[in-house]
Formats: structure tokens, C-alpha cells, sequence
């Protein structure tokens, strides 16, 4: 199975488990608010486009908190079912190529949001495809740090996220990293460099 699909089946089972009011890493968000938003991606073009555009963020808010609202067992069967028959996402490679990464998190947010989590062991094709991740968004992610930044996974390989002055290299697993990326903090990295510099690289504002 893909990534995108275990990622998925986890979180879903995970979601019944914990139920709608547990925190996540998501500031602000409970596990009902995760939900309701991968169920809006997939299922609400119309309000999707707000997830990453300010000035359509508000309508995007009131179509998620309404489906928020649904009966718990509804809204995590909509989102483990996952896109309508019709989307893209249907499609195995599309699914792997957008979803990998987003279930990936969304399942570590409501992880890790939980007191006493500990990080999964190692996994070939869910680190293969974190890296992914990194290599592709940690540029963009990571792009507004003033000093040289170097993401290193355990086997030495290297994604230079912001070539710059007085370098600072983060080591860790690639789904810490990735979710380091992502602007999280529960995560287990190592830090090389000056200590001005790491804590520049620690305050920084990480998003899309």
C-alpha cells in the first residue's frame, strides 16, 4: 500500500481511538479540526483555495467549522473513505504525489499533540517519502532564514534548505525534519553551529 494510504487508515483509526477534543501540534486545532480540514480539501474545491490564501481563508473557515460540527463518526468516516469518486486523487499516483506528505503530517499533528508520544520506528517508504518532502518544500518552507541551513538525515545525505552565511545543520529522522519544515516543534533533531545562529534557525517563522 502507498504512503498516502496507510498514513490515511492510521489517522482514521487513531481519530476513533482519541476522539473530536484531544489537542494536536496544529495551534488552536482539537482532532475534530484536523479532520474537517482534510475533509474539506478533498471534498470542497469551492473552500480549499483558502487553506493557503489569506483572503479567502474566512469563507474556507466557515465551510470547515461547519463540517466540524458533524457527528464525530460521520466526519472521520467521510475523511477515511476519502475524495468523492470523481477527484484527481483517485487516481493512485495523483494520491501518492498529493497526499503523501499531508497525511504524513496531519497524522504526526494528532500523534504527537498526545501526551507521552514517542516517534515510530523507522520505516523505508514512509521516510522515502518524507524526505520527498523535504527536498521539495524545506526550500520554500525554510526560505525566509537569514543564515545557511542544511537539513541531514541519519545516513549523511543533505537537503541545503538556505545557502547563507554562518551555517547552521539540523540532523534528525526524515519525518522530524519534515515536520520541522512544517513549522512543528515536538520533534527530535540535533543542532550544529554557532549558538546565535541555531536560535535564529529556532525562531523562525516555517510555513508555506
Amino acid at each position: 500500500m502507498a504512503v498516502s494510504t496507510d498514513e490515511r487508515a492510521a489517522l482514521s483509526d487513531l481519530l476513533v481511538e482519541l476522539g473530536p477534543d484531544e489537542p494536536t501540534l496544529c495551534e488552536g486545532w482539537q482532532t475534530r479540526d484536523i479532520t474537517a480540514h482534510l475533509v474539506v480539501r478533498e471534498r470542497r474545491p469551492d473552500a480549499s483555495p483558502g487553506i493557503l490564501l489569506a483572503p479567502l481563508a474566512g469563507y474556507t473557515k466557515r465551510v470547515q467549522d461547519a463540517y466540524a460540527r458533524r457527528p464525530w463518526a460521520e466526519l472521520v468516516d467521510l475523511f477515511r473513505s476519502g475524495p468523492p469518486a470523481l477527484s484527481p486523487t483517485r487516481i493512485p499516483l495523483v494520491d501518492r504525489l498529493v497526499n503523501s506528505v499531508e497525511m504524513l503530517v496531519h497524522h504526526e499533528d494528532v500523534r504527537r499533540g498526545q501526551p507521552g508520544w514517542q516517534p515510530r520506528d523507522p520505516d523505508r517508504a514512509r521516510d522515502a517519502a518524507a524526505w520527498v518532502g523535504v527536498s521539495r518544500a524545506g526550500r520554500l518552507t525554510l526560505r525566509r532564514c537569514p543564515v545557511g541551513l542544511v537539513l541531514r538525515r541519519p545516513d549523511g545525505k543533505e537537503v541545503v534548505a538556505k545557502r547563507g552565511p554562518n551555517t547552521v545543520i539540523l540532523s534528525g529522522p526524515p519525518v522530524d525534519l519534515l515536520l520541522f519544515a512544517f513549522g512543528r516543534d515536538a520533534v527530535h533533531v540535533e543542532f550544529e553551529g554557532e549558538q546565535s545562529s541555531i536560535a535564529v534557525v529556532k525562531g523562525l517563522q516555517r510555513s508555506l
